[in-house]
Parts: C-alpha cells; structure tokens; sequence
C-alpha cells in the first residue's frame, strides 16, 4: 500500500468515530475528489460509498430513501449519483440514520434543507443536540460539538418504525447498545437486502462508542438477533467496507465472541488492560487489527464493555 493510499485510508477510518469531524472533517479532507460509487444490490435497492459510511438507498416511482447521509460537503455529489440511475426524477424524500456519528449523519442539513424528512431513534437526536464526548472509554476519544437544528431527526422513534415506499416495507429497527445506544438496522425484506450500520463493519475491529451507550455485548446480541431474522441469501450492507452476506456477519461475530471471551477471562485473572496488552492476549485475532482499532485499543474497548467502565468523560447516563 502507498503512503498516499495509506494516509487516506487512516483518515477514513477515523472519520468513523469521529462524531465532531462535521467540521473539523470536511477542513481536513479535500472532498473535491471523493467519487460516489454506486453499486446496484437487488431490485430497487443501491449501494452508495463515497466517504464515510455507506449509504443504502431505495429508488423508485415513489421517490427515494436514503440510509445514511456521510458528510455535509458530498451532498450535491450523492443526489447527481442517484439522478444518473435516470429511475425517478423525484427527491430524496427521508433519510434515515442509523447511529449519531457524522460520517453517517453529516449531511442531515443538506438533505434536511432541500426538503428531505430526517428519522432516526431517540437517542440520536438527543445526542445530536446534546453533544458530548465519544470513544472507547480509553485511548480513543473525542469530543463531539451540538449539531445545528437543521440536522436533527424530526421523526424520531423508541424501538422501530416502518416506511412505506416503493412497493417495499423499510424497516428500521432498534438495536440498544451495540455501536452506541441509537443504533438502527434497516430491513428491505421484499428485496432481501439489510442496512446493518455500523454494528457491522468490514474494517477490522470495530469501534465501539462506549461513552455513547455503546458494548461489545450488546453489539454480539444486535448480531445473533438480526442474523435469525434474515433469509440465509440476503444481501448485507455494512456500515463500512463492501456488500456482504451472513457468512461474514457470522465471522465478525464469532471474533467479537472470541476477543471477548479472552478478555473475560484475563479480568477473572485480574489482570489490568496493560497486563493484557504487554501479553498480548489478542495476538491469534490479529489479523482483525486496522490502522484505526489495532489490538491495545480493542482491549480497552472489550475491557471497558466487560466491566461497565465507560471512562471518566461519559456524558449521558
């Protein structure tokens, strides 16, 4: 790998977590130079990359839904992507997030403001307004600054909400305590297709916001749940990396298990997270490590999931 192709790869990652970068991101990266792939998954139903999360959308005679939004400043460049399907002429009529991050909420004004409905669980307008601070309860860790009134969600729900449109029945559905504690995963059943947000990511480790609600816990039951609803051929869109299937969500699974367990029982030990990280007891999963989450750095995630220890700059209870 380039350095080039490195450096961006880093930036990228970081732009997972980094709730606050709706600002501070789009000054450091030059989005002049994203391109917006599109990639059709089934029937009506596209995948959208460009930078920061994917976006899942539903293009048809009823107009569009987006999952996800990535940042402010790819908003132009990801509605010409969807007019170039030449499939509907008609807007993006809602925008569902999956989580508050702003790699998959930074364009909520945009959108919001050329008319679009923004919905998303309860928890993600709170923390969208609110602010705070994200991370692992550890190493990682950010501050993330209010969003302004025109990127919070104005359709909100507790547990799930369906949207009509297209022929398809959209299903978003609350997972608690996974990525964070707003977390959605978004279900086209007529055609066969799951929006797992950022409870499922193809970058290695994952990044658990700790200080937002989030578990390795409840991210393995968001999992285990969502995979026994799922036909064994759907096709799954991962909040980060490339189209998917359930094999490869079991295979995350099974690491996060794993990882999990191997942390367990060097807190059963006693052992401190430095114990853990100088044994280097995640070394048989290193091939899950990632410029962004590498093994020190899942071990505080597991540590802090494991024991309840959300680091010292939680804000929300």
């Amino acid at each position: 790998m380039s350095n080039k192709m490195r450096t961006w790869r880093v930036l990228s990652l970081v732009g997972v977590a980094l709730a606050c970068g709706r600002a501070a991101m789009a000054e450091q990266q030059d989005f002049s130079k994203v391109q917006i792939k599109v990639t059709k998954v089934s029937g009506n139903i596209y995948m959208l990359e460009g930078q920061g999360g994917n976006i899942a959308a539903s293009v048809g005679e009823d107009g569009i839904v987006i999952v996800d939004d990535q940042y402010a400043p790819l908003a132009d460049k990801i509605q010409a992507a969807l007019k170039e399907l030449k499939i509907t002429d008609k807007p993006v009529r809602f925008v569902i997030n999956t989580h508050y991050h702003g790699d998959h909420t930074g364009g909520n004004v945009p959108f919001s403001t050329a008319g679009s409905t923004v919905i998303a669980q309860d928890n993600v307008r709170k923390r969208l307004e609110s602010g705070g601070t994200a991370g692992n309860g550890g190493s990682i860790k950010m501050d993330v600054k209010p969003a302004e009134k025109a990127a919070l969600p104005i359709i909100t729900f507790e547990h799930d909400v369906t949207v009509h449109l297209n022929g398809e029945d959209i299903r978003a559905l609350h997972f608690p305590s996974g990525h964070t504690d707003g977390d959605s995963i978004i279900f086209f059943p007529k055609n066969n297709v799951v929006h797992m947000g950022d409870d499922f990511v193809r970058y290695g480790f994952p990044f658990i916001d700790v200080a937002s609600g989030g578990s390795v816990q409840g991210m393995i039951e968001a999992m285990e749940k969502a995979t026994a609803q799922l036909p064994p051929d759907v096709k799954v869109i991962p909040g980060h990396g490339a189209l998917s299937n359930l094999d490869d969500v079991r295979a995350f699974t099974k690491m996060l298990k794993e990882t999990s367990s191997a942390v367990q029982k060097a807190i059963d030990d006693h052992k401190t997270p430095d114990q853990m990280k100088q044994e280097k007891i995640l070394a048989p999963w290193s091939k899950w490590k990632g410029d962004f989450v590498n093994e020190d750095g899942f071990i505080e995630t597991l540590y802090n999931s494991l024991t309840g220890h959300k680091g010292e700059f939680m804000k929300h209870n």
